[in-house]
């Protein structure tokens, strides 16, 4: 698409995340207008747009996907429903921003990723942390040698959210703490050791049919030994922090999913103790533009199709290994 043209964006469902995720950035962002969303409940779409100023509502999802004014859609829907409506946007010719998870299981996210490769259409999976500047930065200590030759990392996401009517503990929608904020733990650990870690040990501890608590550890080419933990609901409420380990010194880092909200790198090495304070750009702004710029054609989505059939691969595993079965 020309430069001079905006990227008009339609969301499918009147979901929270939205606001944060898209609607925000987009204020931001030049280039980008989001114009109309559709949900199942017509009078929800209508209050949603009235709220956040969205110009168009559409009575369902097939209306929004048949509109030729909308070049591209955000799918922020339920883990379980992302496959089914990511290939019908590509269907429909659009480009697709969807949320993470990419998929609630493997054999989704290859049947995404088949239909995907077949089309002219931008596919990226919404994992916004990686589009923030700090990951890189992170990168850059460890190959520095600054705290030697890392031997062992754990990543930690624990939140409170109460048993109840939240989707994520709903398991036909693809809920449970691994696959919601787990996913960021493990997804930053392959960022950092290698894409294709074997799964060791893992346990989980289940509520109503729900993983509301994860821990599991990944081996990785490089000797990298890593744990992961994640919960929705346990005695350790809350928890979002990632530490490396080195032969000379470790990494700590605070907040690194969401680096936005003041997240601090904490180096002790062989140069001595310092601290690293990151940008407060938001992570959604800076994957908004990646978005947009892989619609004009000037970057390729590094959020992709592969690296999102990899990361899923990578949690079902986890589930495999605590006697799970992959999310419905």
């Amino acid at each position: 698409m020309p430069d001079t043209k905006p990227i008009r964006i339609g969301v499918l469902g009147a979901a929270r995340i939205a606001n944060e995720a898209l609607l925000a950035p987009a204020r931001l962002v030049n280039g980008v207008h989001v114009t109309a969303i559709a949900a199942r409940n017509i009078d929800r779409a209508r209050a949603y747009a009235d709220k956040h100023d969205i110009p168009r509502v559409h009575s369902s999802y097939e209306s929004m996907l048949a509109d030729p004014d909308i070049d591209a859609v955000y799918v922020p829907l339920p883990a379980a429903l992302h496959a089914e409506w990511t290939i019908a946007s590509l269907q429909a010719g659009k480009h697709v921003l969807v949320e993470k998870p990419f998929t609630s299981n493997t054999a989704a996210a290859e049947s995404v990723a088949s239909f995907a490769a077949n089309s002219d259409r931008v596919v990226m999976e919404a994992y916004h942390t990686h589009y923030h500047p700090l990951h890189g930065r992170l990168r850059e200590i460890l190959a520095s040698g600054e705290i030697g030759k890392v031997h062992s990392a754990r990543a930690t996401f624990c939140i409170p959210i109460p048993p109840g009517r939240d989707i994520r503990w709903n398991l036909r929608l693809g809920g449970g703490s691994l696959l919601d904020i787990g996913y960021y733990p493990v997804r930053t650990l392959t960022g950092l050791f290698g894409q294709t870690p074997q799964v060791g040990d893992s346990q989980a501890w289940i509520r109503n049919g729900v993983d509301r608590r994860v821990e599991a550890t990944m081996h990785f080419d490089n000797g990298v030994s890593a744990q992961v933990v994640s919960s929705l609901w346990s005695r350790q409420l809350f928890s979002m922090a990632l530490v490396v380990h080195g032969e000379t010194g470790q990494m700590q880092v605070t907040r690194p999913y969401h680096p936005h909200m003041g997240s601090r790198v904490e180096v002790k090495g062989i140069a001595g103790r310092r601290t690293e304070r990151t940008s407060r750009k938001s992570t959604y702004t800076y994957q908004l533009e990646a978005f947009r710029d892989s619609i004009r054609g000037k970057t390729e989505a590094e959020t992709d199709c592969a690296a999102a059939v990899r990361q899923i691969h990578t949690l079902d595993a986890i589930y495999s290994a605590a006697g799970l079965q992959p999310r419905p």
